[in-house]
């Protein structure tokens, strides 16, 4: 096999996906005023909306990639029950070589290693007695792997986001429709302490009617310019010179979507997006790296935040941002509001209208203790005013023993016992395996990876376009309207 230059193939790679979100490359999404979106291409097999397979005693499990995420995914399912790991692949020898003696060290069977080319995984994917594939690779790889994950008749697991141009987000759907095999982007996030307490207080119509949604990723990335052979700065800093938009959207929009029952009953529409100046990445290579370097050689054209608004079927806005280039506090913004009232995130805070019985006593009990604090202060002071939505609510406490997520209830101290962003990857993992060991639908779908990853390109061809409005895909294909909603499951 032909052996691979890492930088290169990465740059390649990277270089060629960028090229494709730029230009035609948007699969019927022009970039005119207008922007009608082409007719979907023609459906290849039915609807996998609310898929189930048959149940499986035991997961067998193969991996492409598993240096910063994969390893992580393999740590898990070492110790879930029911699961075999098979297979690791990666063209990294050093990172395979710490996957595969883990696995050996939690008393499990040797998995067979795949390396050598940069399509090793191929030879992977070739085998029968593999059922699922969890692919954590670059970007650019997302897709074409997944595409080969189903058609070799396994389902695909892949990290964020599952594509990078409309072509391939259609390419999900028509394989995963076409081979009755399930496609679900990792959104980790989803899984979430907060984010899960926001679904189940959603769920129980504590805001009223959902009107609108704000979703962030917000998170200083400069550092990673810094990993130049290995690692994601390796290849993640290049999306940064080939493509100007919202080039990570779906962490901060996978939850919102789910509040709001998108694919489920309602639909993004259209979105508009636009740049800010691009100086950070610049001003911190001449900063940190020599005159000379490389990364003081690249010309970076993605606006240090981008802003992008989405309008739904039913009239909801949801606004996503992006930012890992500026010096400010992380945050994913994580905000729902409704007719009853608003949550929001980084920190958590809450406003309701009209409170639930036992929060509302909560409430006014503390106004009782703090009037007659008052009263024995001689009145001194401002009276205090009765609590009311005026005012944020930051004490979570009392909320979390009301609306914690049962999932969360059940397994979050197994969750927070091993790891990966406080527990949320591991209750990713757990959900994956329970319902495939189960027979019950994943909690996401292919189509929520399509239209959730299909911002990435359309806001790329929106700002290009003056930030005239693009209009995004039906990926359901009608089915949407009768979608059922996410359950809050036990």
């Amino acid at each position: 096999m032909k052996k691979v230059n890492r930088r290169d193939f990465l740059k390649t790679a990277v270089g060629t996906a960028a090229l494709a979100s730029a230009t035609g490359a948007l699969s019927g999404c022009q970039t005119t005023t207008s922007s009608k979106t082409s007719p979907p291409p023609l459906q290849q097999g039915k609807s996998v909306m609310g898929l189930v397979v048959d149940k499986m005693d035991v997961v067998r499990v193969g991996f492409i990639g598993v240096g910063q995420r994969g390893i992580g995914h393999v740590k898990h399912y070492c110790v879930l029950d029911g699961v075999e790991v098979k297979a690791i692949c990666d063209t990294h020898q050093e990172v395979l070589d710490r996957a595969v003696n883990h696995v050996v060290e939690q008393g499990r069977e040797k998995p067979t290693a795949y390396t050598g080319s940069e399509h090793a995984y191929r030879d992977m994917l070739a085998r029968d007695d593999i059922d699922i594939v969890i692919i954590s690779t670059p970007w650019a790889w997302h897709t074409p792997m997944c595409v080969e994950t189903m058609e070799s008749g396994k389902h695909a697991f892949v990290e964020v986001p599952a594509a990078t141009t409309l072509e391939e987000c259609w390419q999900l759907v028509d394989t995963a429709e076409r081979t009755q095999k399930n496609c679900m982007m990792m959104e980790n996030v989803n899984y979430g302490r907060d984010e899960l307490m926001v679904l189940n207080m959603v769920r129980q119509g504590l805001f009223g009617d959902l009107v609108h949604g704000e979703a962030a990723y917000i998170h200083d990335l400069r550092w990673q310019m810094k990993e130049i052979e290995h690692k994601t700065g390796s290849w993640r800093t290049y999306w940064h010179t080939k493509t100007n938009g919202n080039l990570y959207p779906t962490h901060g929009l996978g939850p919102v979507s789910q509040y709001m029952n998108i694919n489920r009953g309602d639909r993004f529409d259209y979105v508009t997006s636009m740049s800010s100046p691009a100086l950070g990445r610049a001003a911190y290579a001449k900063k940190e790296f020599a005159t000379d370097h490389e990364r003081n050689q690249l010309d970076y054209i993605a606006g240090d935040i981008n802003t992008s608004i989405i309008k739904t079927v039913n009239g909801r806005t949801i606004m996503v941002q992006h930012d890992t280039t500026s010096p400010r506090p992380y945050t994913r913004h994580n905000l729902i509001q409704g007719t009853n009232g608003t949550f929001a995130g980084f920190p958590n805070r809450i406003a309701v209208e009209t409170p639930p019985p036992a929060i509302k006593a909560i409430y006014e009990a503390e106004h009782q203790k703090a009037l007659q604090a008052w009263k024995d202060g001689g009145e001194q002071g401002r009276k205090p005013y009765p609590p009311s939505f005026h005012g944020w609510d930051r004490d979570m406490e009392k909320w979390r023993k009301q609306y914690d997520h049962p999932l969360y209830t059940r397994m979050g101290e197994e969750a927070k016992r091993n790891g990966g962003h406080g527990g949320m990857d591991f209750l990713m993992n757990y959900r994956i395996i329970y319902c495939l060991r189960n027979g019950e639908p994943l909690d996401q779908d292919v189509y929520d990876a399509a239209a959730w990853s299909s911002i990435f390109p359309l806001s790329v061809a929106s700002v290009a376009d003056r930030s005239n409005s693009k209009d995004i895909p039906d990926f359901t294909r009608g089915a949407w309207k009768t979608g059922k909603p996410l359950p809050i499951v036990s």
